[in-house]
């Protein structure tokens, strides 16, 4: 089975930045579209952000919209996640995942979090306030 492993998370103070990163084992990342979730605790898994296959197209949670950045580089087999001004409410794990939906379907169910194949081990993030 596929390997998603992320890192990159941390605790920063309110206001900063983080990128996360998630590495993806085989040869078959770039039929992926590949997308960032998070949960905290006591809290449903919550969609973050996704991008499809090709990553000409970009999904973001409202919550996200504006300070985070979801992008790929297949020549690493590697999908980032940039967080600028981070808040408090921020605080989560956040896991990576990949779905092998074709982009028609996917953009339309980018946000469910059992679409997905395969889900990373998580990295925690905490924002201090």
């Amino acid at each position: 089975q596929v390997q998603l492993v992320e890192s990159g998370g941390g605790l920063v103070q309110a206001g900063g930045s983080l990128s996360l990163s998630c590495v993806v084992s085989g040869r078959a990342f770039n039929m992926y579209n590949m997308a960032w979730f998070r949960q905290a605790p006591g809290k449903e898994r919550e969609f973050v952000a996704a991008l499809n296959r090709s990553g000409k197209n970009t999904y973001y949670a409202d919550s996200v919209k504006a300070r985070f950045t979801i992008s790929k580089d297949n020549d690493k087999n590697t999908v980032y996640l940039q967080m600028n001004n981070l808040k408090p409410e921020d605080t989560a794990v956040y896991y990576c995942a990949n779905d092998l939906a074709p982009s028609a379907y996917f953009s339309g169910r980018y946000y469910r979090d059992y679409e997905y194949h395969t889900w990373g081990q998580g990295t925690q993030v905490t924002v201090s306030s």
